[in-house]
């Protein structure tokens, strides 16, 4: 039996739109979307320790993981580190190069008073309120891959107005590779305009895999 695990973005939770629309959608076929909540310690959360909690999903047996933005990111980091559990992706404007482009988003100057106060209010979607984030995310941040390079197949949801996360790298995460499929769309970075023809082509995805019934 093949897990579905779905891996939410930075600052968001469990209870992200797209999230409970894909375990709505997946619960109407008779398979369970697990959800896990990658960072319940907001301020000391790492990448290291999100991905503690994928490998610990993956322990049990073999998955498919859904992931969005950072989620994308953890999902394909957990993916070439466990290519014998990971039996494919399913990416939504993953988060490629994610540590490089935070520090620039955020400037020298809020940088600085990071690395002097070790911490930075940061706005949490998930909770609607700002909490504070130790510097210690980035710097873990930075010790794993920007672009890794997992062997399983993967469908890549990209928006071509995305103002977080380029095209231009989920782009290059996908060229040359036929296993890895890109579908662009006029959306955003939150692509929850499009989460219908998304979750046709993802139904389709997990039907090829065997990961759900038909």
């Amino acid at each position: 039996m093949t897990a579905l695990a779905y891996l939410h973005g930075f600052a968001s939770g469990p209870g992200s739109t797209k999230a409970e629309f894909f375990r709505a959608r997946l619960a109407a076929l008779g398979a369970t979307l697990e959800i896990p909540d990658l960072a319940p310690d907001f301020t000391h959360q790492t990448v290291t320790g999100q991905l503690a909690v994928v490998d610990a999903i993956l322990a049990r047996g073999p998955a498919v993981l859904l992931g969005s933005s950072l989620g994308g990111h953890l999902a394909t980091l957990a993916a070439a580190r466990n290519p014998e559990r990971v039996r494919g992706l399913v990416l939504f404007a993953p988060a490629f190069g994610f540590a490089a482009r935070w520090e620039a988003r955020v400037g020298p100057a809020a940088m600085a008073r990071w690395r002097a106060d070790g911490v930075l209010p940061v706005f949490h979607y998930g909770r609607g309120r700002e909490e504070p984030l130790s510097i210690a995310f980035l710097e873990d941040a930075r010790r794993h891959p920007d672009t890794p390079d997992p062997s399983c197949p993967a469908l890549v949801f990209a928006g071509r107005h995305d103002d977080v996360v380029p095209l231009a790298s989920v782009e290059r995460f996908t060229s040359g590779h036929p296993e890895r499929e890109l579908v662009a769309f006029d959306a955003g970075h939150e692509l929850v305009e499009v989460l219908e023809p998304m979750w046709e082509l993802t139904a389709a995805f997990l039907h090829r895999l065997g990961a759900v019934a038909r």
